[in-house]
This record gives C-alpha cells, structure tokens and sequence, in this order.
C-alpha cells in the first residue's frame, strides 16, 4: 500500500470508530412534549429530567442563613424549592413550592396570581428555625415556557439565588461523618447524596391527580425523608409523609414512640384525587436509630 493511502485508511478507521461511539451513547433522556430548552431559557436556569416525563426545576436557598436549634440547615435538607413541568395535552403544567421569608411572601403570591397561578397551600415546613421560613405551593397551566417565564418573575420578587452556588472549597466535620450506607441499610431504601445531604423518596401506589392531571411520585408525591450530618456521628432528618386520612394517625403515634418530632400536617394539594395529607417531621440523633424510627413509620404505608 503506498505512502499516500495510508493515511486516508487510519482516518476512514478513525471516522468509523467515532460513528460507532455516537451510536452506543445513549441520548440525553427527555420529558415528552416539552421543549426543555425553552423552560431554560425562559426560567433563567437548567432543570434535570425525572421519571414520569417530568421536567424539574431546583431553587435551593442557598441565600439563607437557618437554623433549628443547634443545626444548620443545608439548602438541600429543607430549603429546596422547586417547580416540576409536565405536558398536558398541547399546553403544560407547573407545580411545586416556594421556600420564602415572611417578607416576600405576598408580593410573591401576587406576582403569581397576575400570570394565572393558582395557590394551592401556605404554611410552615419546619418550627423553632431562625429565621422563620414559609412553604408556598402553586399551580399553574398553559405554555410551558409562558409558566418558566411566570416564576422567574415571581422568583425576581425574592433573594432565591438563580445561579448554582459555588463548589465547596472543604468540608466540615458536621459533613464529613454522614453515614449514608448505614442510614440506608438501616431504613430500607437507596437514595442519593448531593452535597451532604442523603434523600430518599418512597411512592404511592395510587394513580395521584389533581385538576383532573395525573402527577408521578417526582411531581412531590412521594413521601421525602433528608438526612444531614450534624457532626460526631449524630444526623438530623425531615421530610413529609404522604398519607391517605387512615394513614395520618397511625405514623404520627409510630413517629411519636420513636421520638421523632411532627412539625406540620396540612394538604398540599386542591381537587386532588385521592385525598393525601402531608406530614413533616424533624428528627435528631443516632443516624442508625433516626433511620429506624423512620422505617417503622414507613411500614404504615400503604405499598406500591
């Protein structure tokens, strides 16, 4: 083979390679029917896609300086806003809750209101945290990017940092020490750890509605549990249940037996189908012990 051809068969060899590597990666998941890109665009930031074709969008408050007791709380642990998009037919819809400080609370419901929005609940998360921080949840139908766009405007009403923060330079020993495959093991669930804080969801089996639109366990229908480390071997966790009205009582006792603290019971949802009650609650201890507390109240769960 002569000088010149060689070089052209090693760049028809490497071409050829390049193809077949394009081929085997996967593509890029998407949520059917929406133009995510424009959600971007529209919002001001990148959303990541869940099960269920839900595409959802995290506002931490990073901003925020809080604490319950002796604990500070990570924006991830209990100050994750967020707005979750589905495709309804030819439109959309948002869903999702607001973290906010008592200041910006109505200016945000107005905003909210004067784009379509409707407010579907408003009330506390968590007690005794400094300074005092409100949940808002919402709802909202239309183009998904006119309702991107909504938020984002209603968001400008707030501090809500829209930029991701910047990558930890450390970590501290409260971070250093979270036992998170212990914590699981312990609890009987697989979860993920995002800056050092464990989350770890369980569905519903039920098919969950609300104004006549079918919501996945991503859309906040599952019940939440976090868990932070709060230094030397010691975790804080919170979250919510997600409970039918016979469900409601019978973990309240079990989370009651194991000491673990009920901070709020309230609805969530309007025109929801079935009815589900939403119950938070804050625990502190021994990681192994809070988990299994936690398990116990998850046992009175009705399964998938």
């Amino acid at each position: 083979m002569g000088r010149m051809k060689r070089p052209i068969l090693l760049y028809l060899i490497l071409t050829l390679a390049a193809i077949c590597v394009r081929a085997q990666t996967p593509a890029p998941p998407k949520a059917a029917g929406l133009d995510t890109a424009a959600i971007d665009r529209a919002i001001g930031k990148s959303g990541q896609v869940m099960p269920g074709d839900v595409y959802r969008v995290a506002f931490p408050r990073s901003d925020l300086n809080v604490t319950v007791g002796s604990v500070k709380v990570k924006a991830g642990f209990a100050l994750g806003g967020w707005a979750a998009f589905k495709a309804n037919g030819s439109s959309a819809v948002a869903h999702g809750d607001l973290v906010l400080t008592d200041a910006e609370i109505n200016p945000v419901i107005s905003t909210l209101q004067q784009h379509g929005f409707e407010i579907t609940a408003l009330h506390n998360h968590l007690i005794n945290e400094t300074p005092s921080v409100m949940y808002l949840h919402f709802w909202g139908q239309g183009s998904a990017p006119t309702l991107a766009a909504s938020l984002k405007d209603a968001l400008s009403k707030t501090r809500t940092p829209m930029s991701a923060p910047p990558a930890p330079t450390g970590t501290s020993g409260a971070t250093d020490d979270l036992a998170a495959d212990q914590i699981q093991q312990a609890i009987g669930l697989k979860g993920t750890v995002n800056n050092g804080v464990l989350g770890l969801s369980q569905p519903r089996p039920e098919t969950i509605q609300m104004m006549g639109v079918t919501l996945p366990p991503s859309m906040g229908m599952a019940t939440a549990i976090n868990f932070q480390s709060t230094g030397n071997g010691k975790v804080a966790a919170t979250g919510d249940f997600v409970m039918l009205a016979d469900e409601v009582n019978k973990i309240a006792r079990v989370l009651r037996q194991h000491d673990i603290g009920i901070t709020a019971l309230h609805n969530h949802m309007l025109h929801g189908s079935p009815d589900l009650y939403f119950m938070h609650f804050w625990g502190e201890g021994d990681a192994a012990t809070v988990a299994s507390g936690l398990k116990a109240a998850l046992a009175e769960l009705k399964k998938p």
